[in-house]
């Protein structure tokens, strides 16, 4: 029988947690916005869910009313934020954990402020651009459920 010490170090990385929200837009064509990674940041080139890190003390749904008008000049209510999945992914240096919320309902024209491209996709059409590793569960969530 393995001790408890031994179970709880066979599921801990010993990596930094990251809590990042994302949000997948979806338009009344049934389309998802994907933004491009900028060059100079990790993953630069990877098309990915608009959202962020986490502040201090931040809910994810407060983190992506801040984010989604930072990066695209909308505004969002918290009530049009439907939690969906979440994706939970070790990456080298650090564990993430995002969750993806469904937004169906904004102010505002989304524009790339801080991403060089963004880009409405139909479902059945994201796994056609390349995406951070956490990222391809979640479309595939999307295109099965959209």
């Amino acid at each position: 029988m393995k001790s408890a010490q031994s179970v709880a170090g066979a599921v801990t990385s010993g990596k930094p947690l990251l809590l990042v929200a994302a949000c997948a837009l979806v338009d009344v064509d049934g389309r998802v916005l994907m933004c491009q990674r900028p060059e100079g940041k990790t993953l630069a080139g990877l098309w990915e869910f608009p959202g962020g890190k986490l502040e201090p003390g931040e809910t994810p749904e407060a983190c992506l009313i801040r984010e989604l008008k930072e990066e695209l000049g909308i505004e969002v209510a918290a009530a049009c934020l439907a939690p969906f999945v979440f994706a939970s992914h070790g990456y080298e240096a650090f564990h993430l954990l995002m969750p993806l919320y469904l937004c169906r309902r904004w102010e505002g024209t989304p524009r790339p402020l801080e991403h060089p491209q963004i880009r409405w996709v139909r479902p059945s059409n994201m796994d056609e651009l390349p995406t951070p590793p956490a990222d391809a569960p979640l479309v595939a969530y999307l295109r099965d459920f959209l």
